[in-house]
């Protein structure tokens, strides 16, 4: 995914500052249900949140939900939405929702508000992929990613917004930290991001639990956070103190990356899965493993455990749940899914699991005697080699699941796995994963035709339009959906005439640009309930939250900037209209330094950290203005009659099309003095001469383009041209040379 660089302070630099990106994320028709893979679950019982169960889902969507599960259903209830990249871990802590995201950040939620996000945690460097928390100490999150780090943070501290005074003694911890103990109230910031800062600024910094040198996958913590348990792809299992950060042991046994781990309530047990398709029971105050299971045919990604921690399910890329006795090492198949297994979470006899799908399921688990299982037959021995279910599988013996179907669905939206951009850079051809290849326009963020299953490359040649239009966007589908990418200024390089969007009453000349009127589209929310604006308005790139600058005193990546008159001055064009049942959400790029994301019916017109050339834009109508024009020579074809009607190089509009060139030549041959008696309107049809750009928006009182036929024929390498082609589309599909365009014209008949 693209990460939004920083627009920080590029004073006395000779390089230019790179602007803000402004992301859109196109949302499908029911934004109530997840459209990526399930990386994560999490429960909270009535009894903890004194209304109802909730089961939380976090997806490689960048969102998390929450369903209210009563009465055998499950009920969407809310969205928590602010992560820019895959949401990878979440976890429970008191009454808070903690989550973790490829973004490199850390938020904290309120379980059972409406999804505002109370503070960001940064501290990681890179992919943050583990949260573990203790049950009975509710303000311990341990996090891990794929730096190599692993920090342990103080929620109370972590989240206070006034600090509490640091005593000028430090204390010192035994890995080497130096900072304030956790109990220690440390600031932040306005925008709720903690700041990394060293103890002598009084910044809060989460202890770090030093000694890894690779990615960490796997996190766990005893009920009182006393232990903490680490593993990724050095193969081995870490034992911390999470209080002070310091190393207890290291146990080695695993083959391969070490993918989930699960630590008993009393802290003396530890079950680790690794992708060597083993799971191990370590006893820690022996520091070995006492047994290994070999149940699985391939990694093992997902532990759960029954509250007695005598029986464990687990589930990986074999697509299989398992329920293994740890004492007797029966085990046997709770179940097969389509797809391979991320996360696990017993809740009393249900099973939730979470896959590379983008829906939930819940399957029977007898959690509370799981004993039941075993009686319906179809148990085996676990092995204590990784080979044996493989061999096993092999010979034919493969286990029949106990259960066929799943006791509840929560069901996704299936993910988009491929996309096509098409020439008219309007339209997006895309295939998702049960290969249904639908047609969307971006600039609206809907789906215009849904085709079914049918070929993507079939369809896509099918679709095909010899066209050529700027490319003033880019596009991912990392999240599941689209991700729409604008830059300026090349975001603005693509203009279009009006009629041929089907704008209602658009005079024939008028021309838009795009991405003008997608910002218009996106932002209107936040403009109608923006403050009145004073003499001032907000520089995001530059200033901090509060402080204003002059508008037009904002740095311009050009010059040459549009204010919108030429198109707009009398012809108010009306914004791209989006949905506001499922509305897309922007992406962009803090003051502060960190990307956020919301829906753009949520934002309130409060938001400062917008990037200035969309404010600039959305609401005065100016935009850096792209060379939109391309020179060209017309001369008469070989063996025409023709006379020789211009000297030297034509400019016109890339948009203009080739009947517009016909009508010049037409003119030019034909009328012995202009029109109108200026000297000027020779030129009309939007063509000048020379090193002129002028766009003549009059048509000197000539017929639509759609009702006058052409009197002569305009030509490309002896390719007699179609009236409706533009010169853009000439250039590159009959042209196709470096060089400047050459146009040749001959007489077919006379007026």
């Amino acid at each position: 995914m693209h990460r939004v660089g920083s627009a920080g302070n590029t004073a006395g630099s000779s390089r230019p500052r790179k602007e803000k990106r402004f992301t859109y994320v196109l949302n499908d028709a029911d934004n109530k249900k997840h459209c990526a893979g399930i990386n994560c679950l999490s429960y909270l019982n009535a009894s903890a949140s004194g209304t109802s169960d909730y089961l939380f889902t976090g997806s490689r969507d960048g969102t998390l939900k929450r369903w209210e599960y009563q009465n055998g259903d499950a009920n969407f209830s809310a969205t928590f939405e602010s992560h820019v990249d895959w949401v990878n871990d979440a976890i429970i802590v008191g009454q808070n929702l903690v989550s973790c995201s490829s973004d490199t950040t850390l938020k904290v939620w309120n379980c059972l508000a409406d999804g505002a996000c109370t503070k960001t945690l940064r501290q990681h460097s890179d992919y943050v992929i583990c949260l573990a928390a203790a049950e009975k100490n509710s303000n311990i999150v341990a996090s891990g990613g794929l730096g190599g780090e692993v920090f342990i943070w103080d929620l109370d501290a972590a989240i206070a917004p006034i600090a509490k005074s640091v005593d000028a003694k430090e204390d010192e911890v035994p890995n080497g930290n130096s900072g304030p103990a956790l109990s220690t109230l440390c600031n932040v910031n306005s925008s709720g991001n903690i700041v990394s800062t060293n103890g002598k600024s009084h910044g809060y910094c989460p202890i770090a639990a030093k000694g890894h040198k690779d990615s960490v996958y796997a996190l766990d913590m005893n009920d009182t956070g006393t232990l903490l348990v680490s593993g990724g792809t050095e193969k081995v299992v870490r034992v911390w103190d999470p209080r002070t950060g310091s190393k207890n042991m290291k146990l080695r046994g695993h083959t391969d990356n070490i993918r989930a781990l699960l630590i008993d309530s009393t802290g003396r047990y530890c079950l680790s899965g690794s992708s060597d398709s083993m799971i191990r029971l370590w006893d820690l105050g022996q520091q070995r493993c006492v047994h290994s299971y070999a149940v699985h045919t391939d990694s093992v990604w997902a532990l759960a455990s029954t509250p007695s921690f005598g029986h464990v399910y687990s589930g990986g890329r074999d697509q299989s749940v398992y329920l293994t006795d740890l004492s007797t090492r029966e085990s046997v198949l709770l179940c097969t899914n389509e797809h391979p297994i991320l996360q696990l979470s017993l809740q009393d006899d249900t099973i939730w699991v979470a896959t590379t799908d983008s829906s939930v399921y819940g399957w029977p688990a007898e959690g509370q005697t799981p004993q039941k299982v075993f009686q319906k037959g179809g148990s085996f021995l676990a092995g204590n080699l990784s080979f044996s279910r493989a061999r096993a599988s092999l010979e034919g013996s493969a286990p029949v699941p106990v259960y066929k179907e799943p006791s509840f669905t929560i069901p996704g939206v299936p993910a988009i796995v491929q996309h096509e951009i098409m020439n008219n850079r309007r339209h997006v051809l895309t295939k998702d994963t049960v290969g249904s290849v639908k047609l969307w326009e971006i600039t609206r963020g809907a789906v215009i035709e849904d085709f079914g299953k049918v070929s993507f490359d079939d369809k896509k040649k099918e679709l095909f339009e010899m066209v050529s239009i700027p490319a003033w966007f880019t596009m991912d589908a990392r999240l599941g959906c689209l991700s729409v990418h604008l830059d300026t200024p090349q975001c603005f390089s693509a203009e279009i005439y009006a009629v041929d969007l089907n704008v209602t009453g658009a005079q024939e000349d008028l021309k838009i640009n795009l991405a003008h009127e997608t910002l218009r589209g996106l932002l209107v929310h936040w403009s109608k309930r923006r403050p009145k604006p004073g003499p001032h308005s907000l520089s995001n790139g530059d200033s901090s939250i509060g402080k204003d600058v002059s508008l037009k005193n904002l740095p311009h990546p050009r010059s040459d900037v549009d204010d919108g008159s030429e198109n707009h001055a009398n012809n108010v064009l009306p914004s791209f209209e989006f949905s506001t049942v499922s509305p897309p959400s922007i992406i962009t790029e803090s003051s502060s330094g960190g990307p956020w994301r919301k829906r753009i019916t949520d934002l309130d017109g409060t938001e400062d950290d917008l990037p200035w050339w969309c404010v600039d834009c959305a609401e005065n109508g100016r935009f850096p203005k792209e060379n939109t024009k391309c020179g060209f020579y017309l001369h008469p074809a070989e063996g025409s009659p023709a006379p020789n009607i211009t000297q030297g190089k034509l400019s016109a509009p890339r948009i203009l099309r080739v009947l517009k060139v016909a009508n010049y030549v037409v003119e030019k041959l034909v009328l012995e003095k202009p029109l109108d008696g200026s000297p000027d309107s020779t030129f009309a049809m939007g063509l000048t001469s020379g090193t002129s750009a002028l766009d003549s928006s009059s048509r000197l009182g000539l017929k639509p383009w759609q009702k006058l036929k052409p009197s002569v024929e305009i030509l490309c390498n002896n390719q007699v041209l179609s009236p409706e082609m533009s010169l853009a589309t000439v250039r590159t599909y009959i042209w196709k040379k470096p060089e400047d365009l050459i146009l040749n014209y001959r007489v077919v008949q006379s007026r």
